[in-house]
């Protein structure tokens, strides 16, 4: 797999993806993840990406000018299945749109930044708008970097235990049970006894259940 990155501030993007389980998964050959600066990309001899909205409104958009250069190069070199803008009114990011990215081949993110971008860009180059969430950010650098992470991980072969990523929240629109490890009795705080009885089927019914109560109790809207 493939994920190409298009930024204007590619160096918030270097810790998050050159360590971990990621920088383990692009030195094995199993994804690889290129940022480019989108100043590269632009006609203005300064560098320049953005520009003042038509209309008056406060703050700066992001021009189309590099955008579409930078887009059109990749393209030019192989073909994408989604072109991503980072926006927060986008469609929500959840493990099933994590899972199904996965599957593809090539990616591009454009990270958003400043008052947003020229909305041609979302009209004729995108082919997806993904938000992580209800609030507003910076820019889509932090974004990008937390769908890289939630879609590398689920290519077989990055994490050791492929069911461990299997068996994640949400997964199965669940929150995950409780996990607990030795030892079994900790200053008088105890391991449930189901868990050290080795009756593998009364445990994945434990766990099923303390799964659905956690979920009932937290995210009941999951349930719907």
């Amino acid at each position: 797999m493939r994920i190409d990155i298009i930024t204007v501030l590619p160096e918030m993007l270097e810790s998050p993806l050159g360590c971990s389980i990621i920088k383990r998964a692009q030195d094995k050959g199993l994804v690889e993840i290129h940022v480019h600066n989108l100043r590269d990309y632009t006609t203005n001899k300064h560098r320049k990406v953005d520009d003042y909205p038509f209309g008056g409104e406060a703050g700066m958009v992001m021009q189309i000018q590099p955008i579409d250069a930078a887009i059109s190069a990749l393209k030019a070199e192989r073909t994408y299945d989604e072109v991503i803008f980072t926006s927060p009114d986008g469609e929500q990011f959840t493990q099933p749109i994590a899972n199904q990215l996965s599957l593809l081949n090539n990616i591009i993110i454009l990270c958003g930044h400043y008052k947003g971008v020229d909305y041609r860009v979302r009209e004729h180059l995108i082919t997806r708008e993904i938000s992580i969430g209800d609030y507003v950010l910076t820019g889509g650098e932090l974004p990008a970097a937390v769908m890289t992470d939630a879609i590398v991980r689920l290519i077989p072969g990055v994490i050791g235990d492929e069911q461990s990523a299997l068996s994640d929240s949400f997964q199965d629109n669940l929150l995950a049970p409780p996990v607990y490890s030795r030892p079994a009795v900790y200053n008088g705080w105890e391991v449930p006894p189901i868990l050290l009885s080795g009756h593998q089927a009364k445990i994945d019914e434990w766990k099923y259940e303390q799964a659905l109560e956690r979920t009932r109790r937290l995210r009941p809207d999951l349930l719907k």
